[in-house]
C-alpha cells in the first residue's frame, strides 16, 4: 500500500485540536457555585430561625449570674409546641404588661404549683428550691404568697432575685407568652454554653 501524504495532511486537518479551557470560564463557575451554596444557606437560616429558633440578645442584667448583659443567645422556639416547660427553663417570653417587649427568665413554677416566698427562699408546693446558682449578693429577702398558679400559666423569675422585675411584681405568664426554650449563649465565644 503506498504512502499518501495528501491523506495525512486531510486527516491532520480534520481531528479537532482540544481547546485549552479558559481560566475565566472556572472561576466563574466556582463563584456562581458558591453564590448559589450561599443563598441555599440563607434560606434555610431563615426558614429555621422563622419557625425553629430565634437569635436573641440579652438587654440587661436582670438574670445574673447566669446571663450577662449584650449576651448573644438561640432561642428555640420549636420545643414547646411538643412538650411543656419545666421548672429550671431559662425562655424567652412576651412582658404580660406589655407584649411589644421581650424578657429572659427562669421557670419557677408550672400550672397547678403553688409558690411562696419567705425571707428569699423560694418553696414551690412546699419544697424549697435548689437554688446554688444564685450567689448572696443576688439574693433577695422578701415574702411572697402563697399563690397557686392558674391552669396554663407559669411563674418566672430572674436570677438576679433582688434586682429582677418579674411574676413576683406583674403576676403569672400565661403560656401563650412564652416564645421559646434558651438553648445556646453563643456570644461571647469564650463563655459559650447550652443550658
Amino acid at each position: 500500500m503506498a504512502f499518501d501524504p495528501r491523506s495525512s495532511e486531510s486527516q491532520t486537518a480534520q481531528t479537532p485540536t482540544p481547546e485549552r479551557p479558559h481560566r475565566f470560564a472556572g472561576t466563574a463557575h466556582a463563584i456562581g457555585e458558591w453564590v448559589r451554596t450561599l443563598a441555599s444557606a440563607g434560606v434555610y437560616t431563615t426558614l429555621i430561625l422563622t419557625f425553629v429558633g430565634q437569635i436573641a440578645r440579652v438587654d440587661g442584667l436582670s438574670m445574673e449570674p447566669t446571663l450577662a448583659d449584650h449576651d448573644r443567645l438561640v432561642v428555640n422556639k420549636w420545643i414547646y409546641r411538643v412538650s411543656e416547660p419545666r421548672q429550671g427553663d431559662i425562655v424567652m417570653l412576651y412582658y404580660p404588661a406589655n407584649p411589644e417587649k421581650m424578657f429572659v427568665k427562669r421557670v419557677i413554677a408550672r400550672e397547678g404549683d403553688e409558690v411562696q416566698i419567705t425571707s428569699g427562699t423560694v418553696h414551690v408546693n412546699g419544697v424549697a428550691l435548689p437554688d446554688e446558682f444564685v450567689p448572696p449578693e443576688y439574693r433577695s429577702s422578701e415574702d411572697f404568697g402563697p399563690q397557686v398558679m392558674p391552669l396554663g400559666y407559669y411563674f418566672v423569675m430572674g436570677d438576679h432575685r433582688n434586682g429582677s422585675y418579674d411574676s413576683r411584681h406583674w403576676g403569672p405568664v400565661p403560656k401563650k407568652y412564652i416564645v421559646g426554650k434558651v438553648q445556646l449563649r453563643w456570644w461571647p465565644p469564650n463563655h459559650s454554653r447550652l443550658f
